[in-house]
């Protein structure tokens, strides 16, 4: 692919045109679809030019005469416009097919991402330790991280293809080559890994790693994509698809996979004779989905015409912008609260769903728990989005926080009694109960930091603004995980009792540690006893929501409403257009 020749929008006189990156990406909606479900929590930005978005908003205030830099961070003021009058059906044709083609690729990303953010994790966890899960948490990263190369997905490509077919053609031809591979090979990989003499966790992880970073730069270039399929009267409806394709892609990964692949599930509710398998297996699912995604890529290369664009900014001009973005001051302090700020509820997102698997929970019952939570955490979604409008974002924020540190200790407790003698209906209603709460603390603080991040972010580079603060939040939920999952295993104290009447045959003679997950399944299969002292999952749990809680006091609420209270001009370049 080559490198097209670029060139500099000037400023307006008002000081609302657009920067670097905004050709990709516009100063619009920064929403995220949220992946923070049962064991993972990948935030996904979004970026969309909208005619009634915070930033467009932001950018009308500006145009008065009476606005002024100094005056605060303004409130969120209520959306009475008439955003996109037109339902689906009274789009013209072909907004309604772009809207389609949209919807089919935003969902083909949710596919793998489901498997790596949710599912795996829970198939790993039956002989994997946590510490060796955290390694595997490592796999989601491209997705926090994909604004280090976002802007060279912009800037190079190929007219022959087009902008947006020059990346999203070979990418996804990609993915399905690497499914097609990893679903012939990732059952006899699942069963050796971590095994003596099989595969480490990090080759595993190194090819669900690939998968996730195929995504991430498909969805770069399908967001930018996106802004230009669409008729601009109806570019509302990016996001839309945005919302509908991945929520789908993933629900069906999640949710709907463990499910099937669950022979208890299987057994219950389809079989009349149990099998000792669901009804799907991960490398059939990978192997199906990986020839969908070649096909769709030969129906887009060959039917699909992409219109000539091009481009307005320089790549190296995105990334000087966002180095002079991270040198102002306020902007140093956010970034800090988004990366300390998450720790508090670490253990919680991270762990205590598996701790809920080890005890005996079934993958059946928590994709039946998942499935019920999906609904409430759509309509939750709703009405945080609607308080983020009748408060200040980050006073908002500062409640969600603290209820999710007690989520965090209610999930404890939902460990703690868990039932000797089984699954019961009244414990399911508790898990179920525990999860929404958690869900709806953790809807409201990312509504109201998205608010927050549109209401200062400058238009003028909004889209590089607003992406590097999403990113920089999503890096904060993501890389304590690794280290909060090694921590469970290091304070993890358990020991293996030969059995009492050992047969001539039985090597387990001495008591050793069965801290780890293949010690203790070592253990059990030489029919010892493994007897754990101290689980490492309540002390991290008890230390992170303390580390929450004195963070939260002492630093991480005072200086978010302090920086809600600075002007707007406390949170602009010196050398960006401003109107006084």
């Amino acid at each position: 692919m080559g490198t097209r020749p670029r060139r500099t929008k000037s400023p307006t006189h008002n000081g609302t045109s657009h920067g670097a990156s905004a050709s990709k990406e516009e100063a619009g909606t920064n929403g995220q679809t949220k992946g923070d479900k049962m064991n993972g929590t990948i935030e996904l930005s979004r970026r969309t030019k909208h005619d009634a978005s915070p930033s467009a908003v932001t950018a009308n205030l500006m145009s008065r005469e009476s606005f002024s830099l100094d005056d605060l961070v303004p409130g969120t003021p209520q959306n009475k416009e008439n955003n996109g009058a037109n339902g689906f059906f009274d789009l013209p044709e072909h907004d309604q097919r772009n809207f389609g083609l949209l919807v089919l690729l935003y969902f083909l990303q949710g596919v793998p991402l489901g498997l790596a953010t949710g599912s795996v994790p829970f198939l790993l966890k039956s002989h994997l330790s946590y510490g060796e899960i955290g390694i595997f948490s490592l796999a989601s990263y491209p997705y926090s991280l994909k604004l280090l190369w976002s802007p060279i997905v912009d800037a190079v490509w190929s007219p022959k293809f087009g902008r947006r077919k020059s990346w999203i053609l070979p990418i996804q031809l990609l993915s399905g080559i690497g499914m097609l591979w990893l679903g012939s090979h990732v059952e006899s990989m699942m069963a050796a890994t971590g095994q003596p003499g099989g595969s480490t966790i990090w080759n595993f992880t190194g090819w669900w790693f690939f998968l996730v970073l195929m995504c991430a730069t498909q969805d770069i270039a399908v967001d930018g994509w996106a802004l230009t399929l669409l008729s601009p009267a109806n570019i509302s409806y990016a996001s839309t698809a945005q919302t509908v394709g991945l929520t789908a892609g993933q629900f069906l990964s999640y949710t709907v996979f463990l499910a099937f692949y669950s022979k208890d599930f299987a057994n219950r509710w389809f079989r009349t004779e149990p099998l000792d398998h669901g009804l799907l297996g991960l490398g059939g699912y990978l192997a199906f989905w990986g020839w969908a995604y070649i096909a769709v890529t030969l129906g887009l290369g060959l039917l699909k015409r992409e219109e000539r664009t091009r481009n307005e900014d320089g790549v190296w001009d995105v990334y000087k912008i966002m180095w002079g973005v991270l040198k102002l001051k306020n902007v140093q302090t956010i970034i800090l609260v988004h990366l300390i700020a998450k720790i508090g509820f670490q253990a919680n997102d991270g762990v205590t769903n598996l701790k809920l698997l080890d005890k005996g929970l079934g993958t059946d019952n928590m994709a039946l728990i998942v499935l019920i939570d999906f609904p409430f955490e759509i309509g939750l979604g709703y009405y945080a989005g609607k308080w983020s409008q009748q408060f200040t974002p980050m006073r908002l924020w500062c409640w969600g926080f603290a209820g999710r540190l007690v989520a965090a200790i209610i999930a404890q407790l939902t460990v703690i009694i868990f039932p000797a003698g089984g699954i019961t209906g009244w414990y399911m209603l508790v898990v179920i109960a525990s999860h929404v709460f958690s869900t709806f603390t953790n809807t409201v603080m990312f509504v109201a930091v998205s608010a927050f991040h549109a209401k200062v972010a400058d238009p003028v580079i909004g889209g590089t603004y607003m992406t590097l603060l999403a990113t920089v939040c999503n890096l904060g939920g993501t890389f304590p995980r690794y280290f909060v999952l090694r921590l469970v295993d290091a304070f993890t104290s358990a020991t293996c009792h030969p059995p009492s009447n050992p047969k001539s045959t039985n090597t387990l003679t001495q008591p050793f540690s069965c801290a780890l997950q293949p010690d203790k399944e070592r253990c059990i299969a030489a029919g010892g006893t493994c007897d754990t002292y101290r689980d490492g999952y309540y002390l991290v749990n008890i230390v992170c929501v303390l580390f929450g809680v004195v963070s939260f006091i002492l630093y991480i609420r005072p200086r978010v409403l302090q920086l809600q209270s600075l002007p707007l001009r406390a949170w602009r370049l010196s050398n960006s257009p401003q109107k006084h």
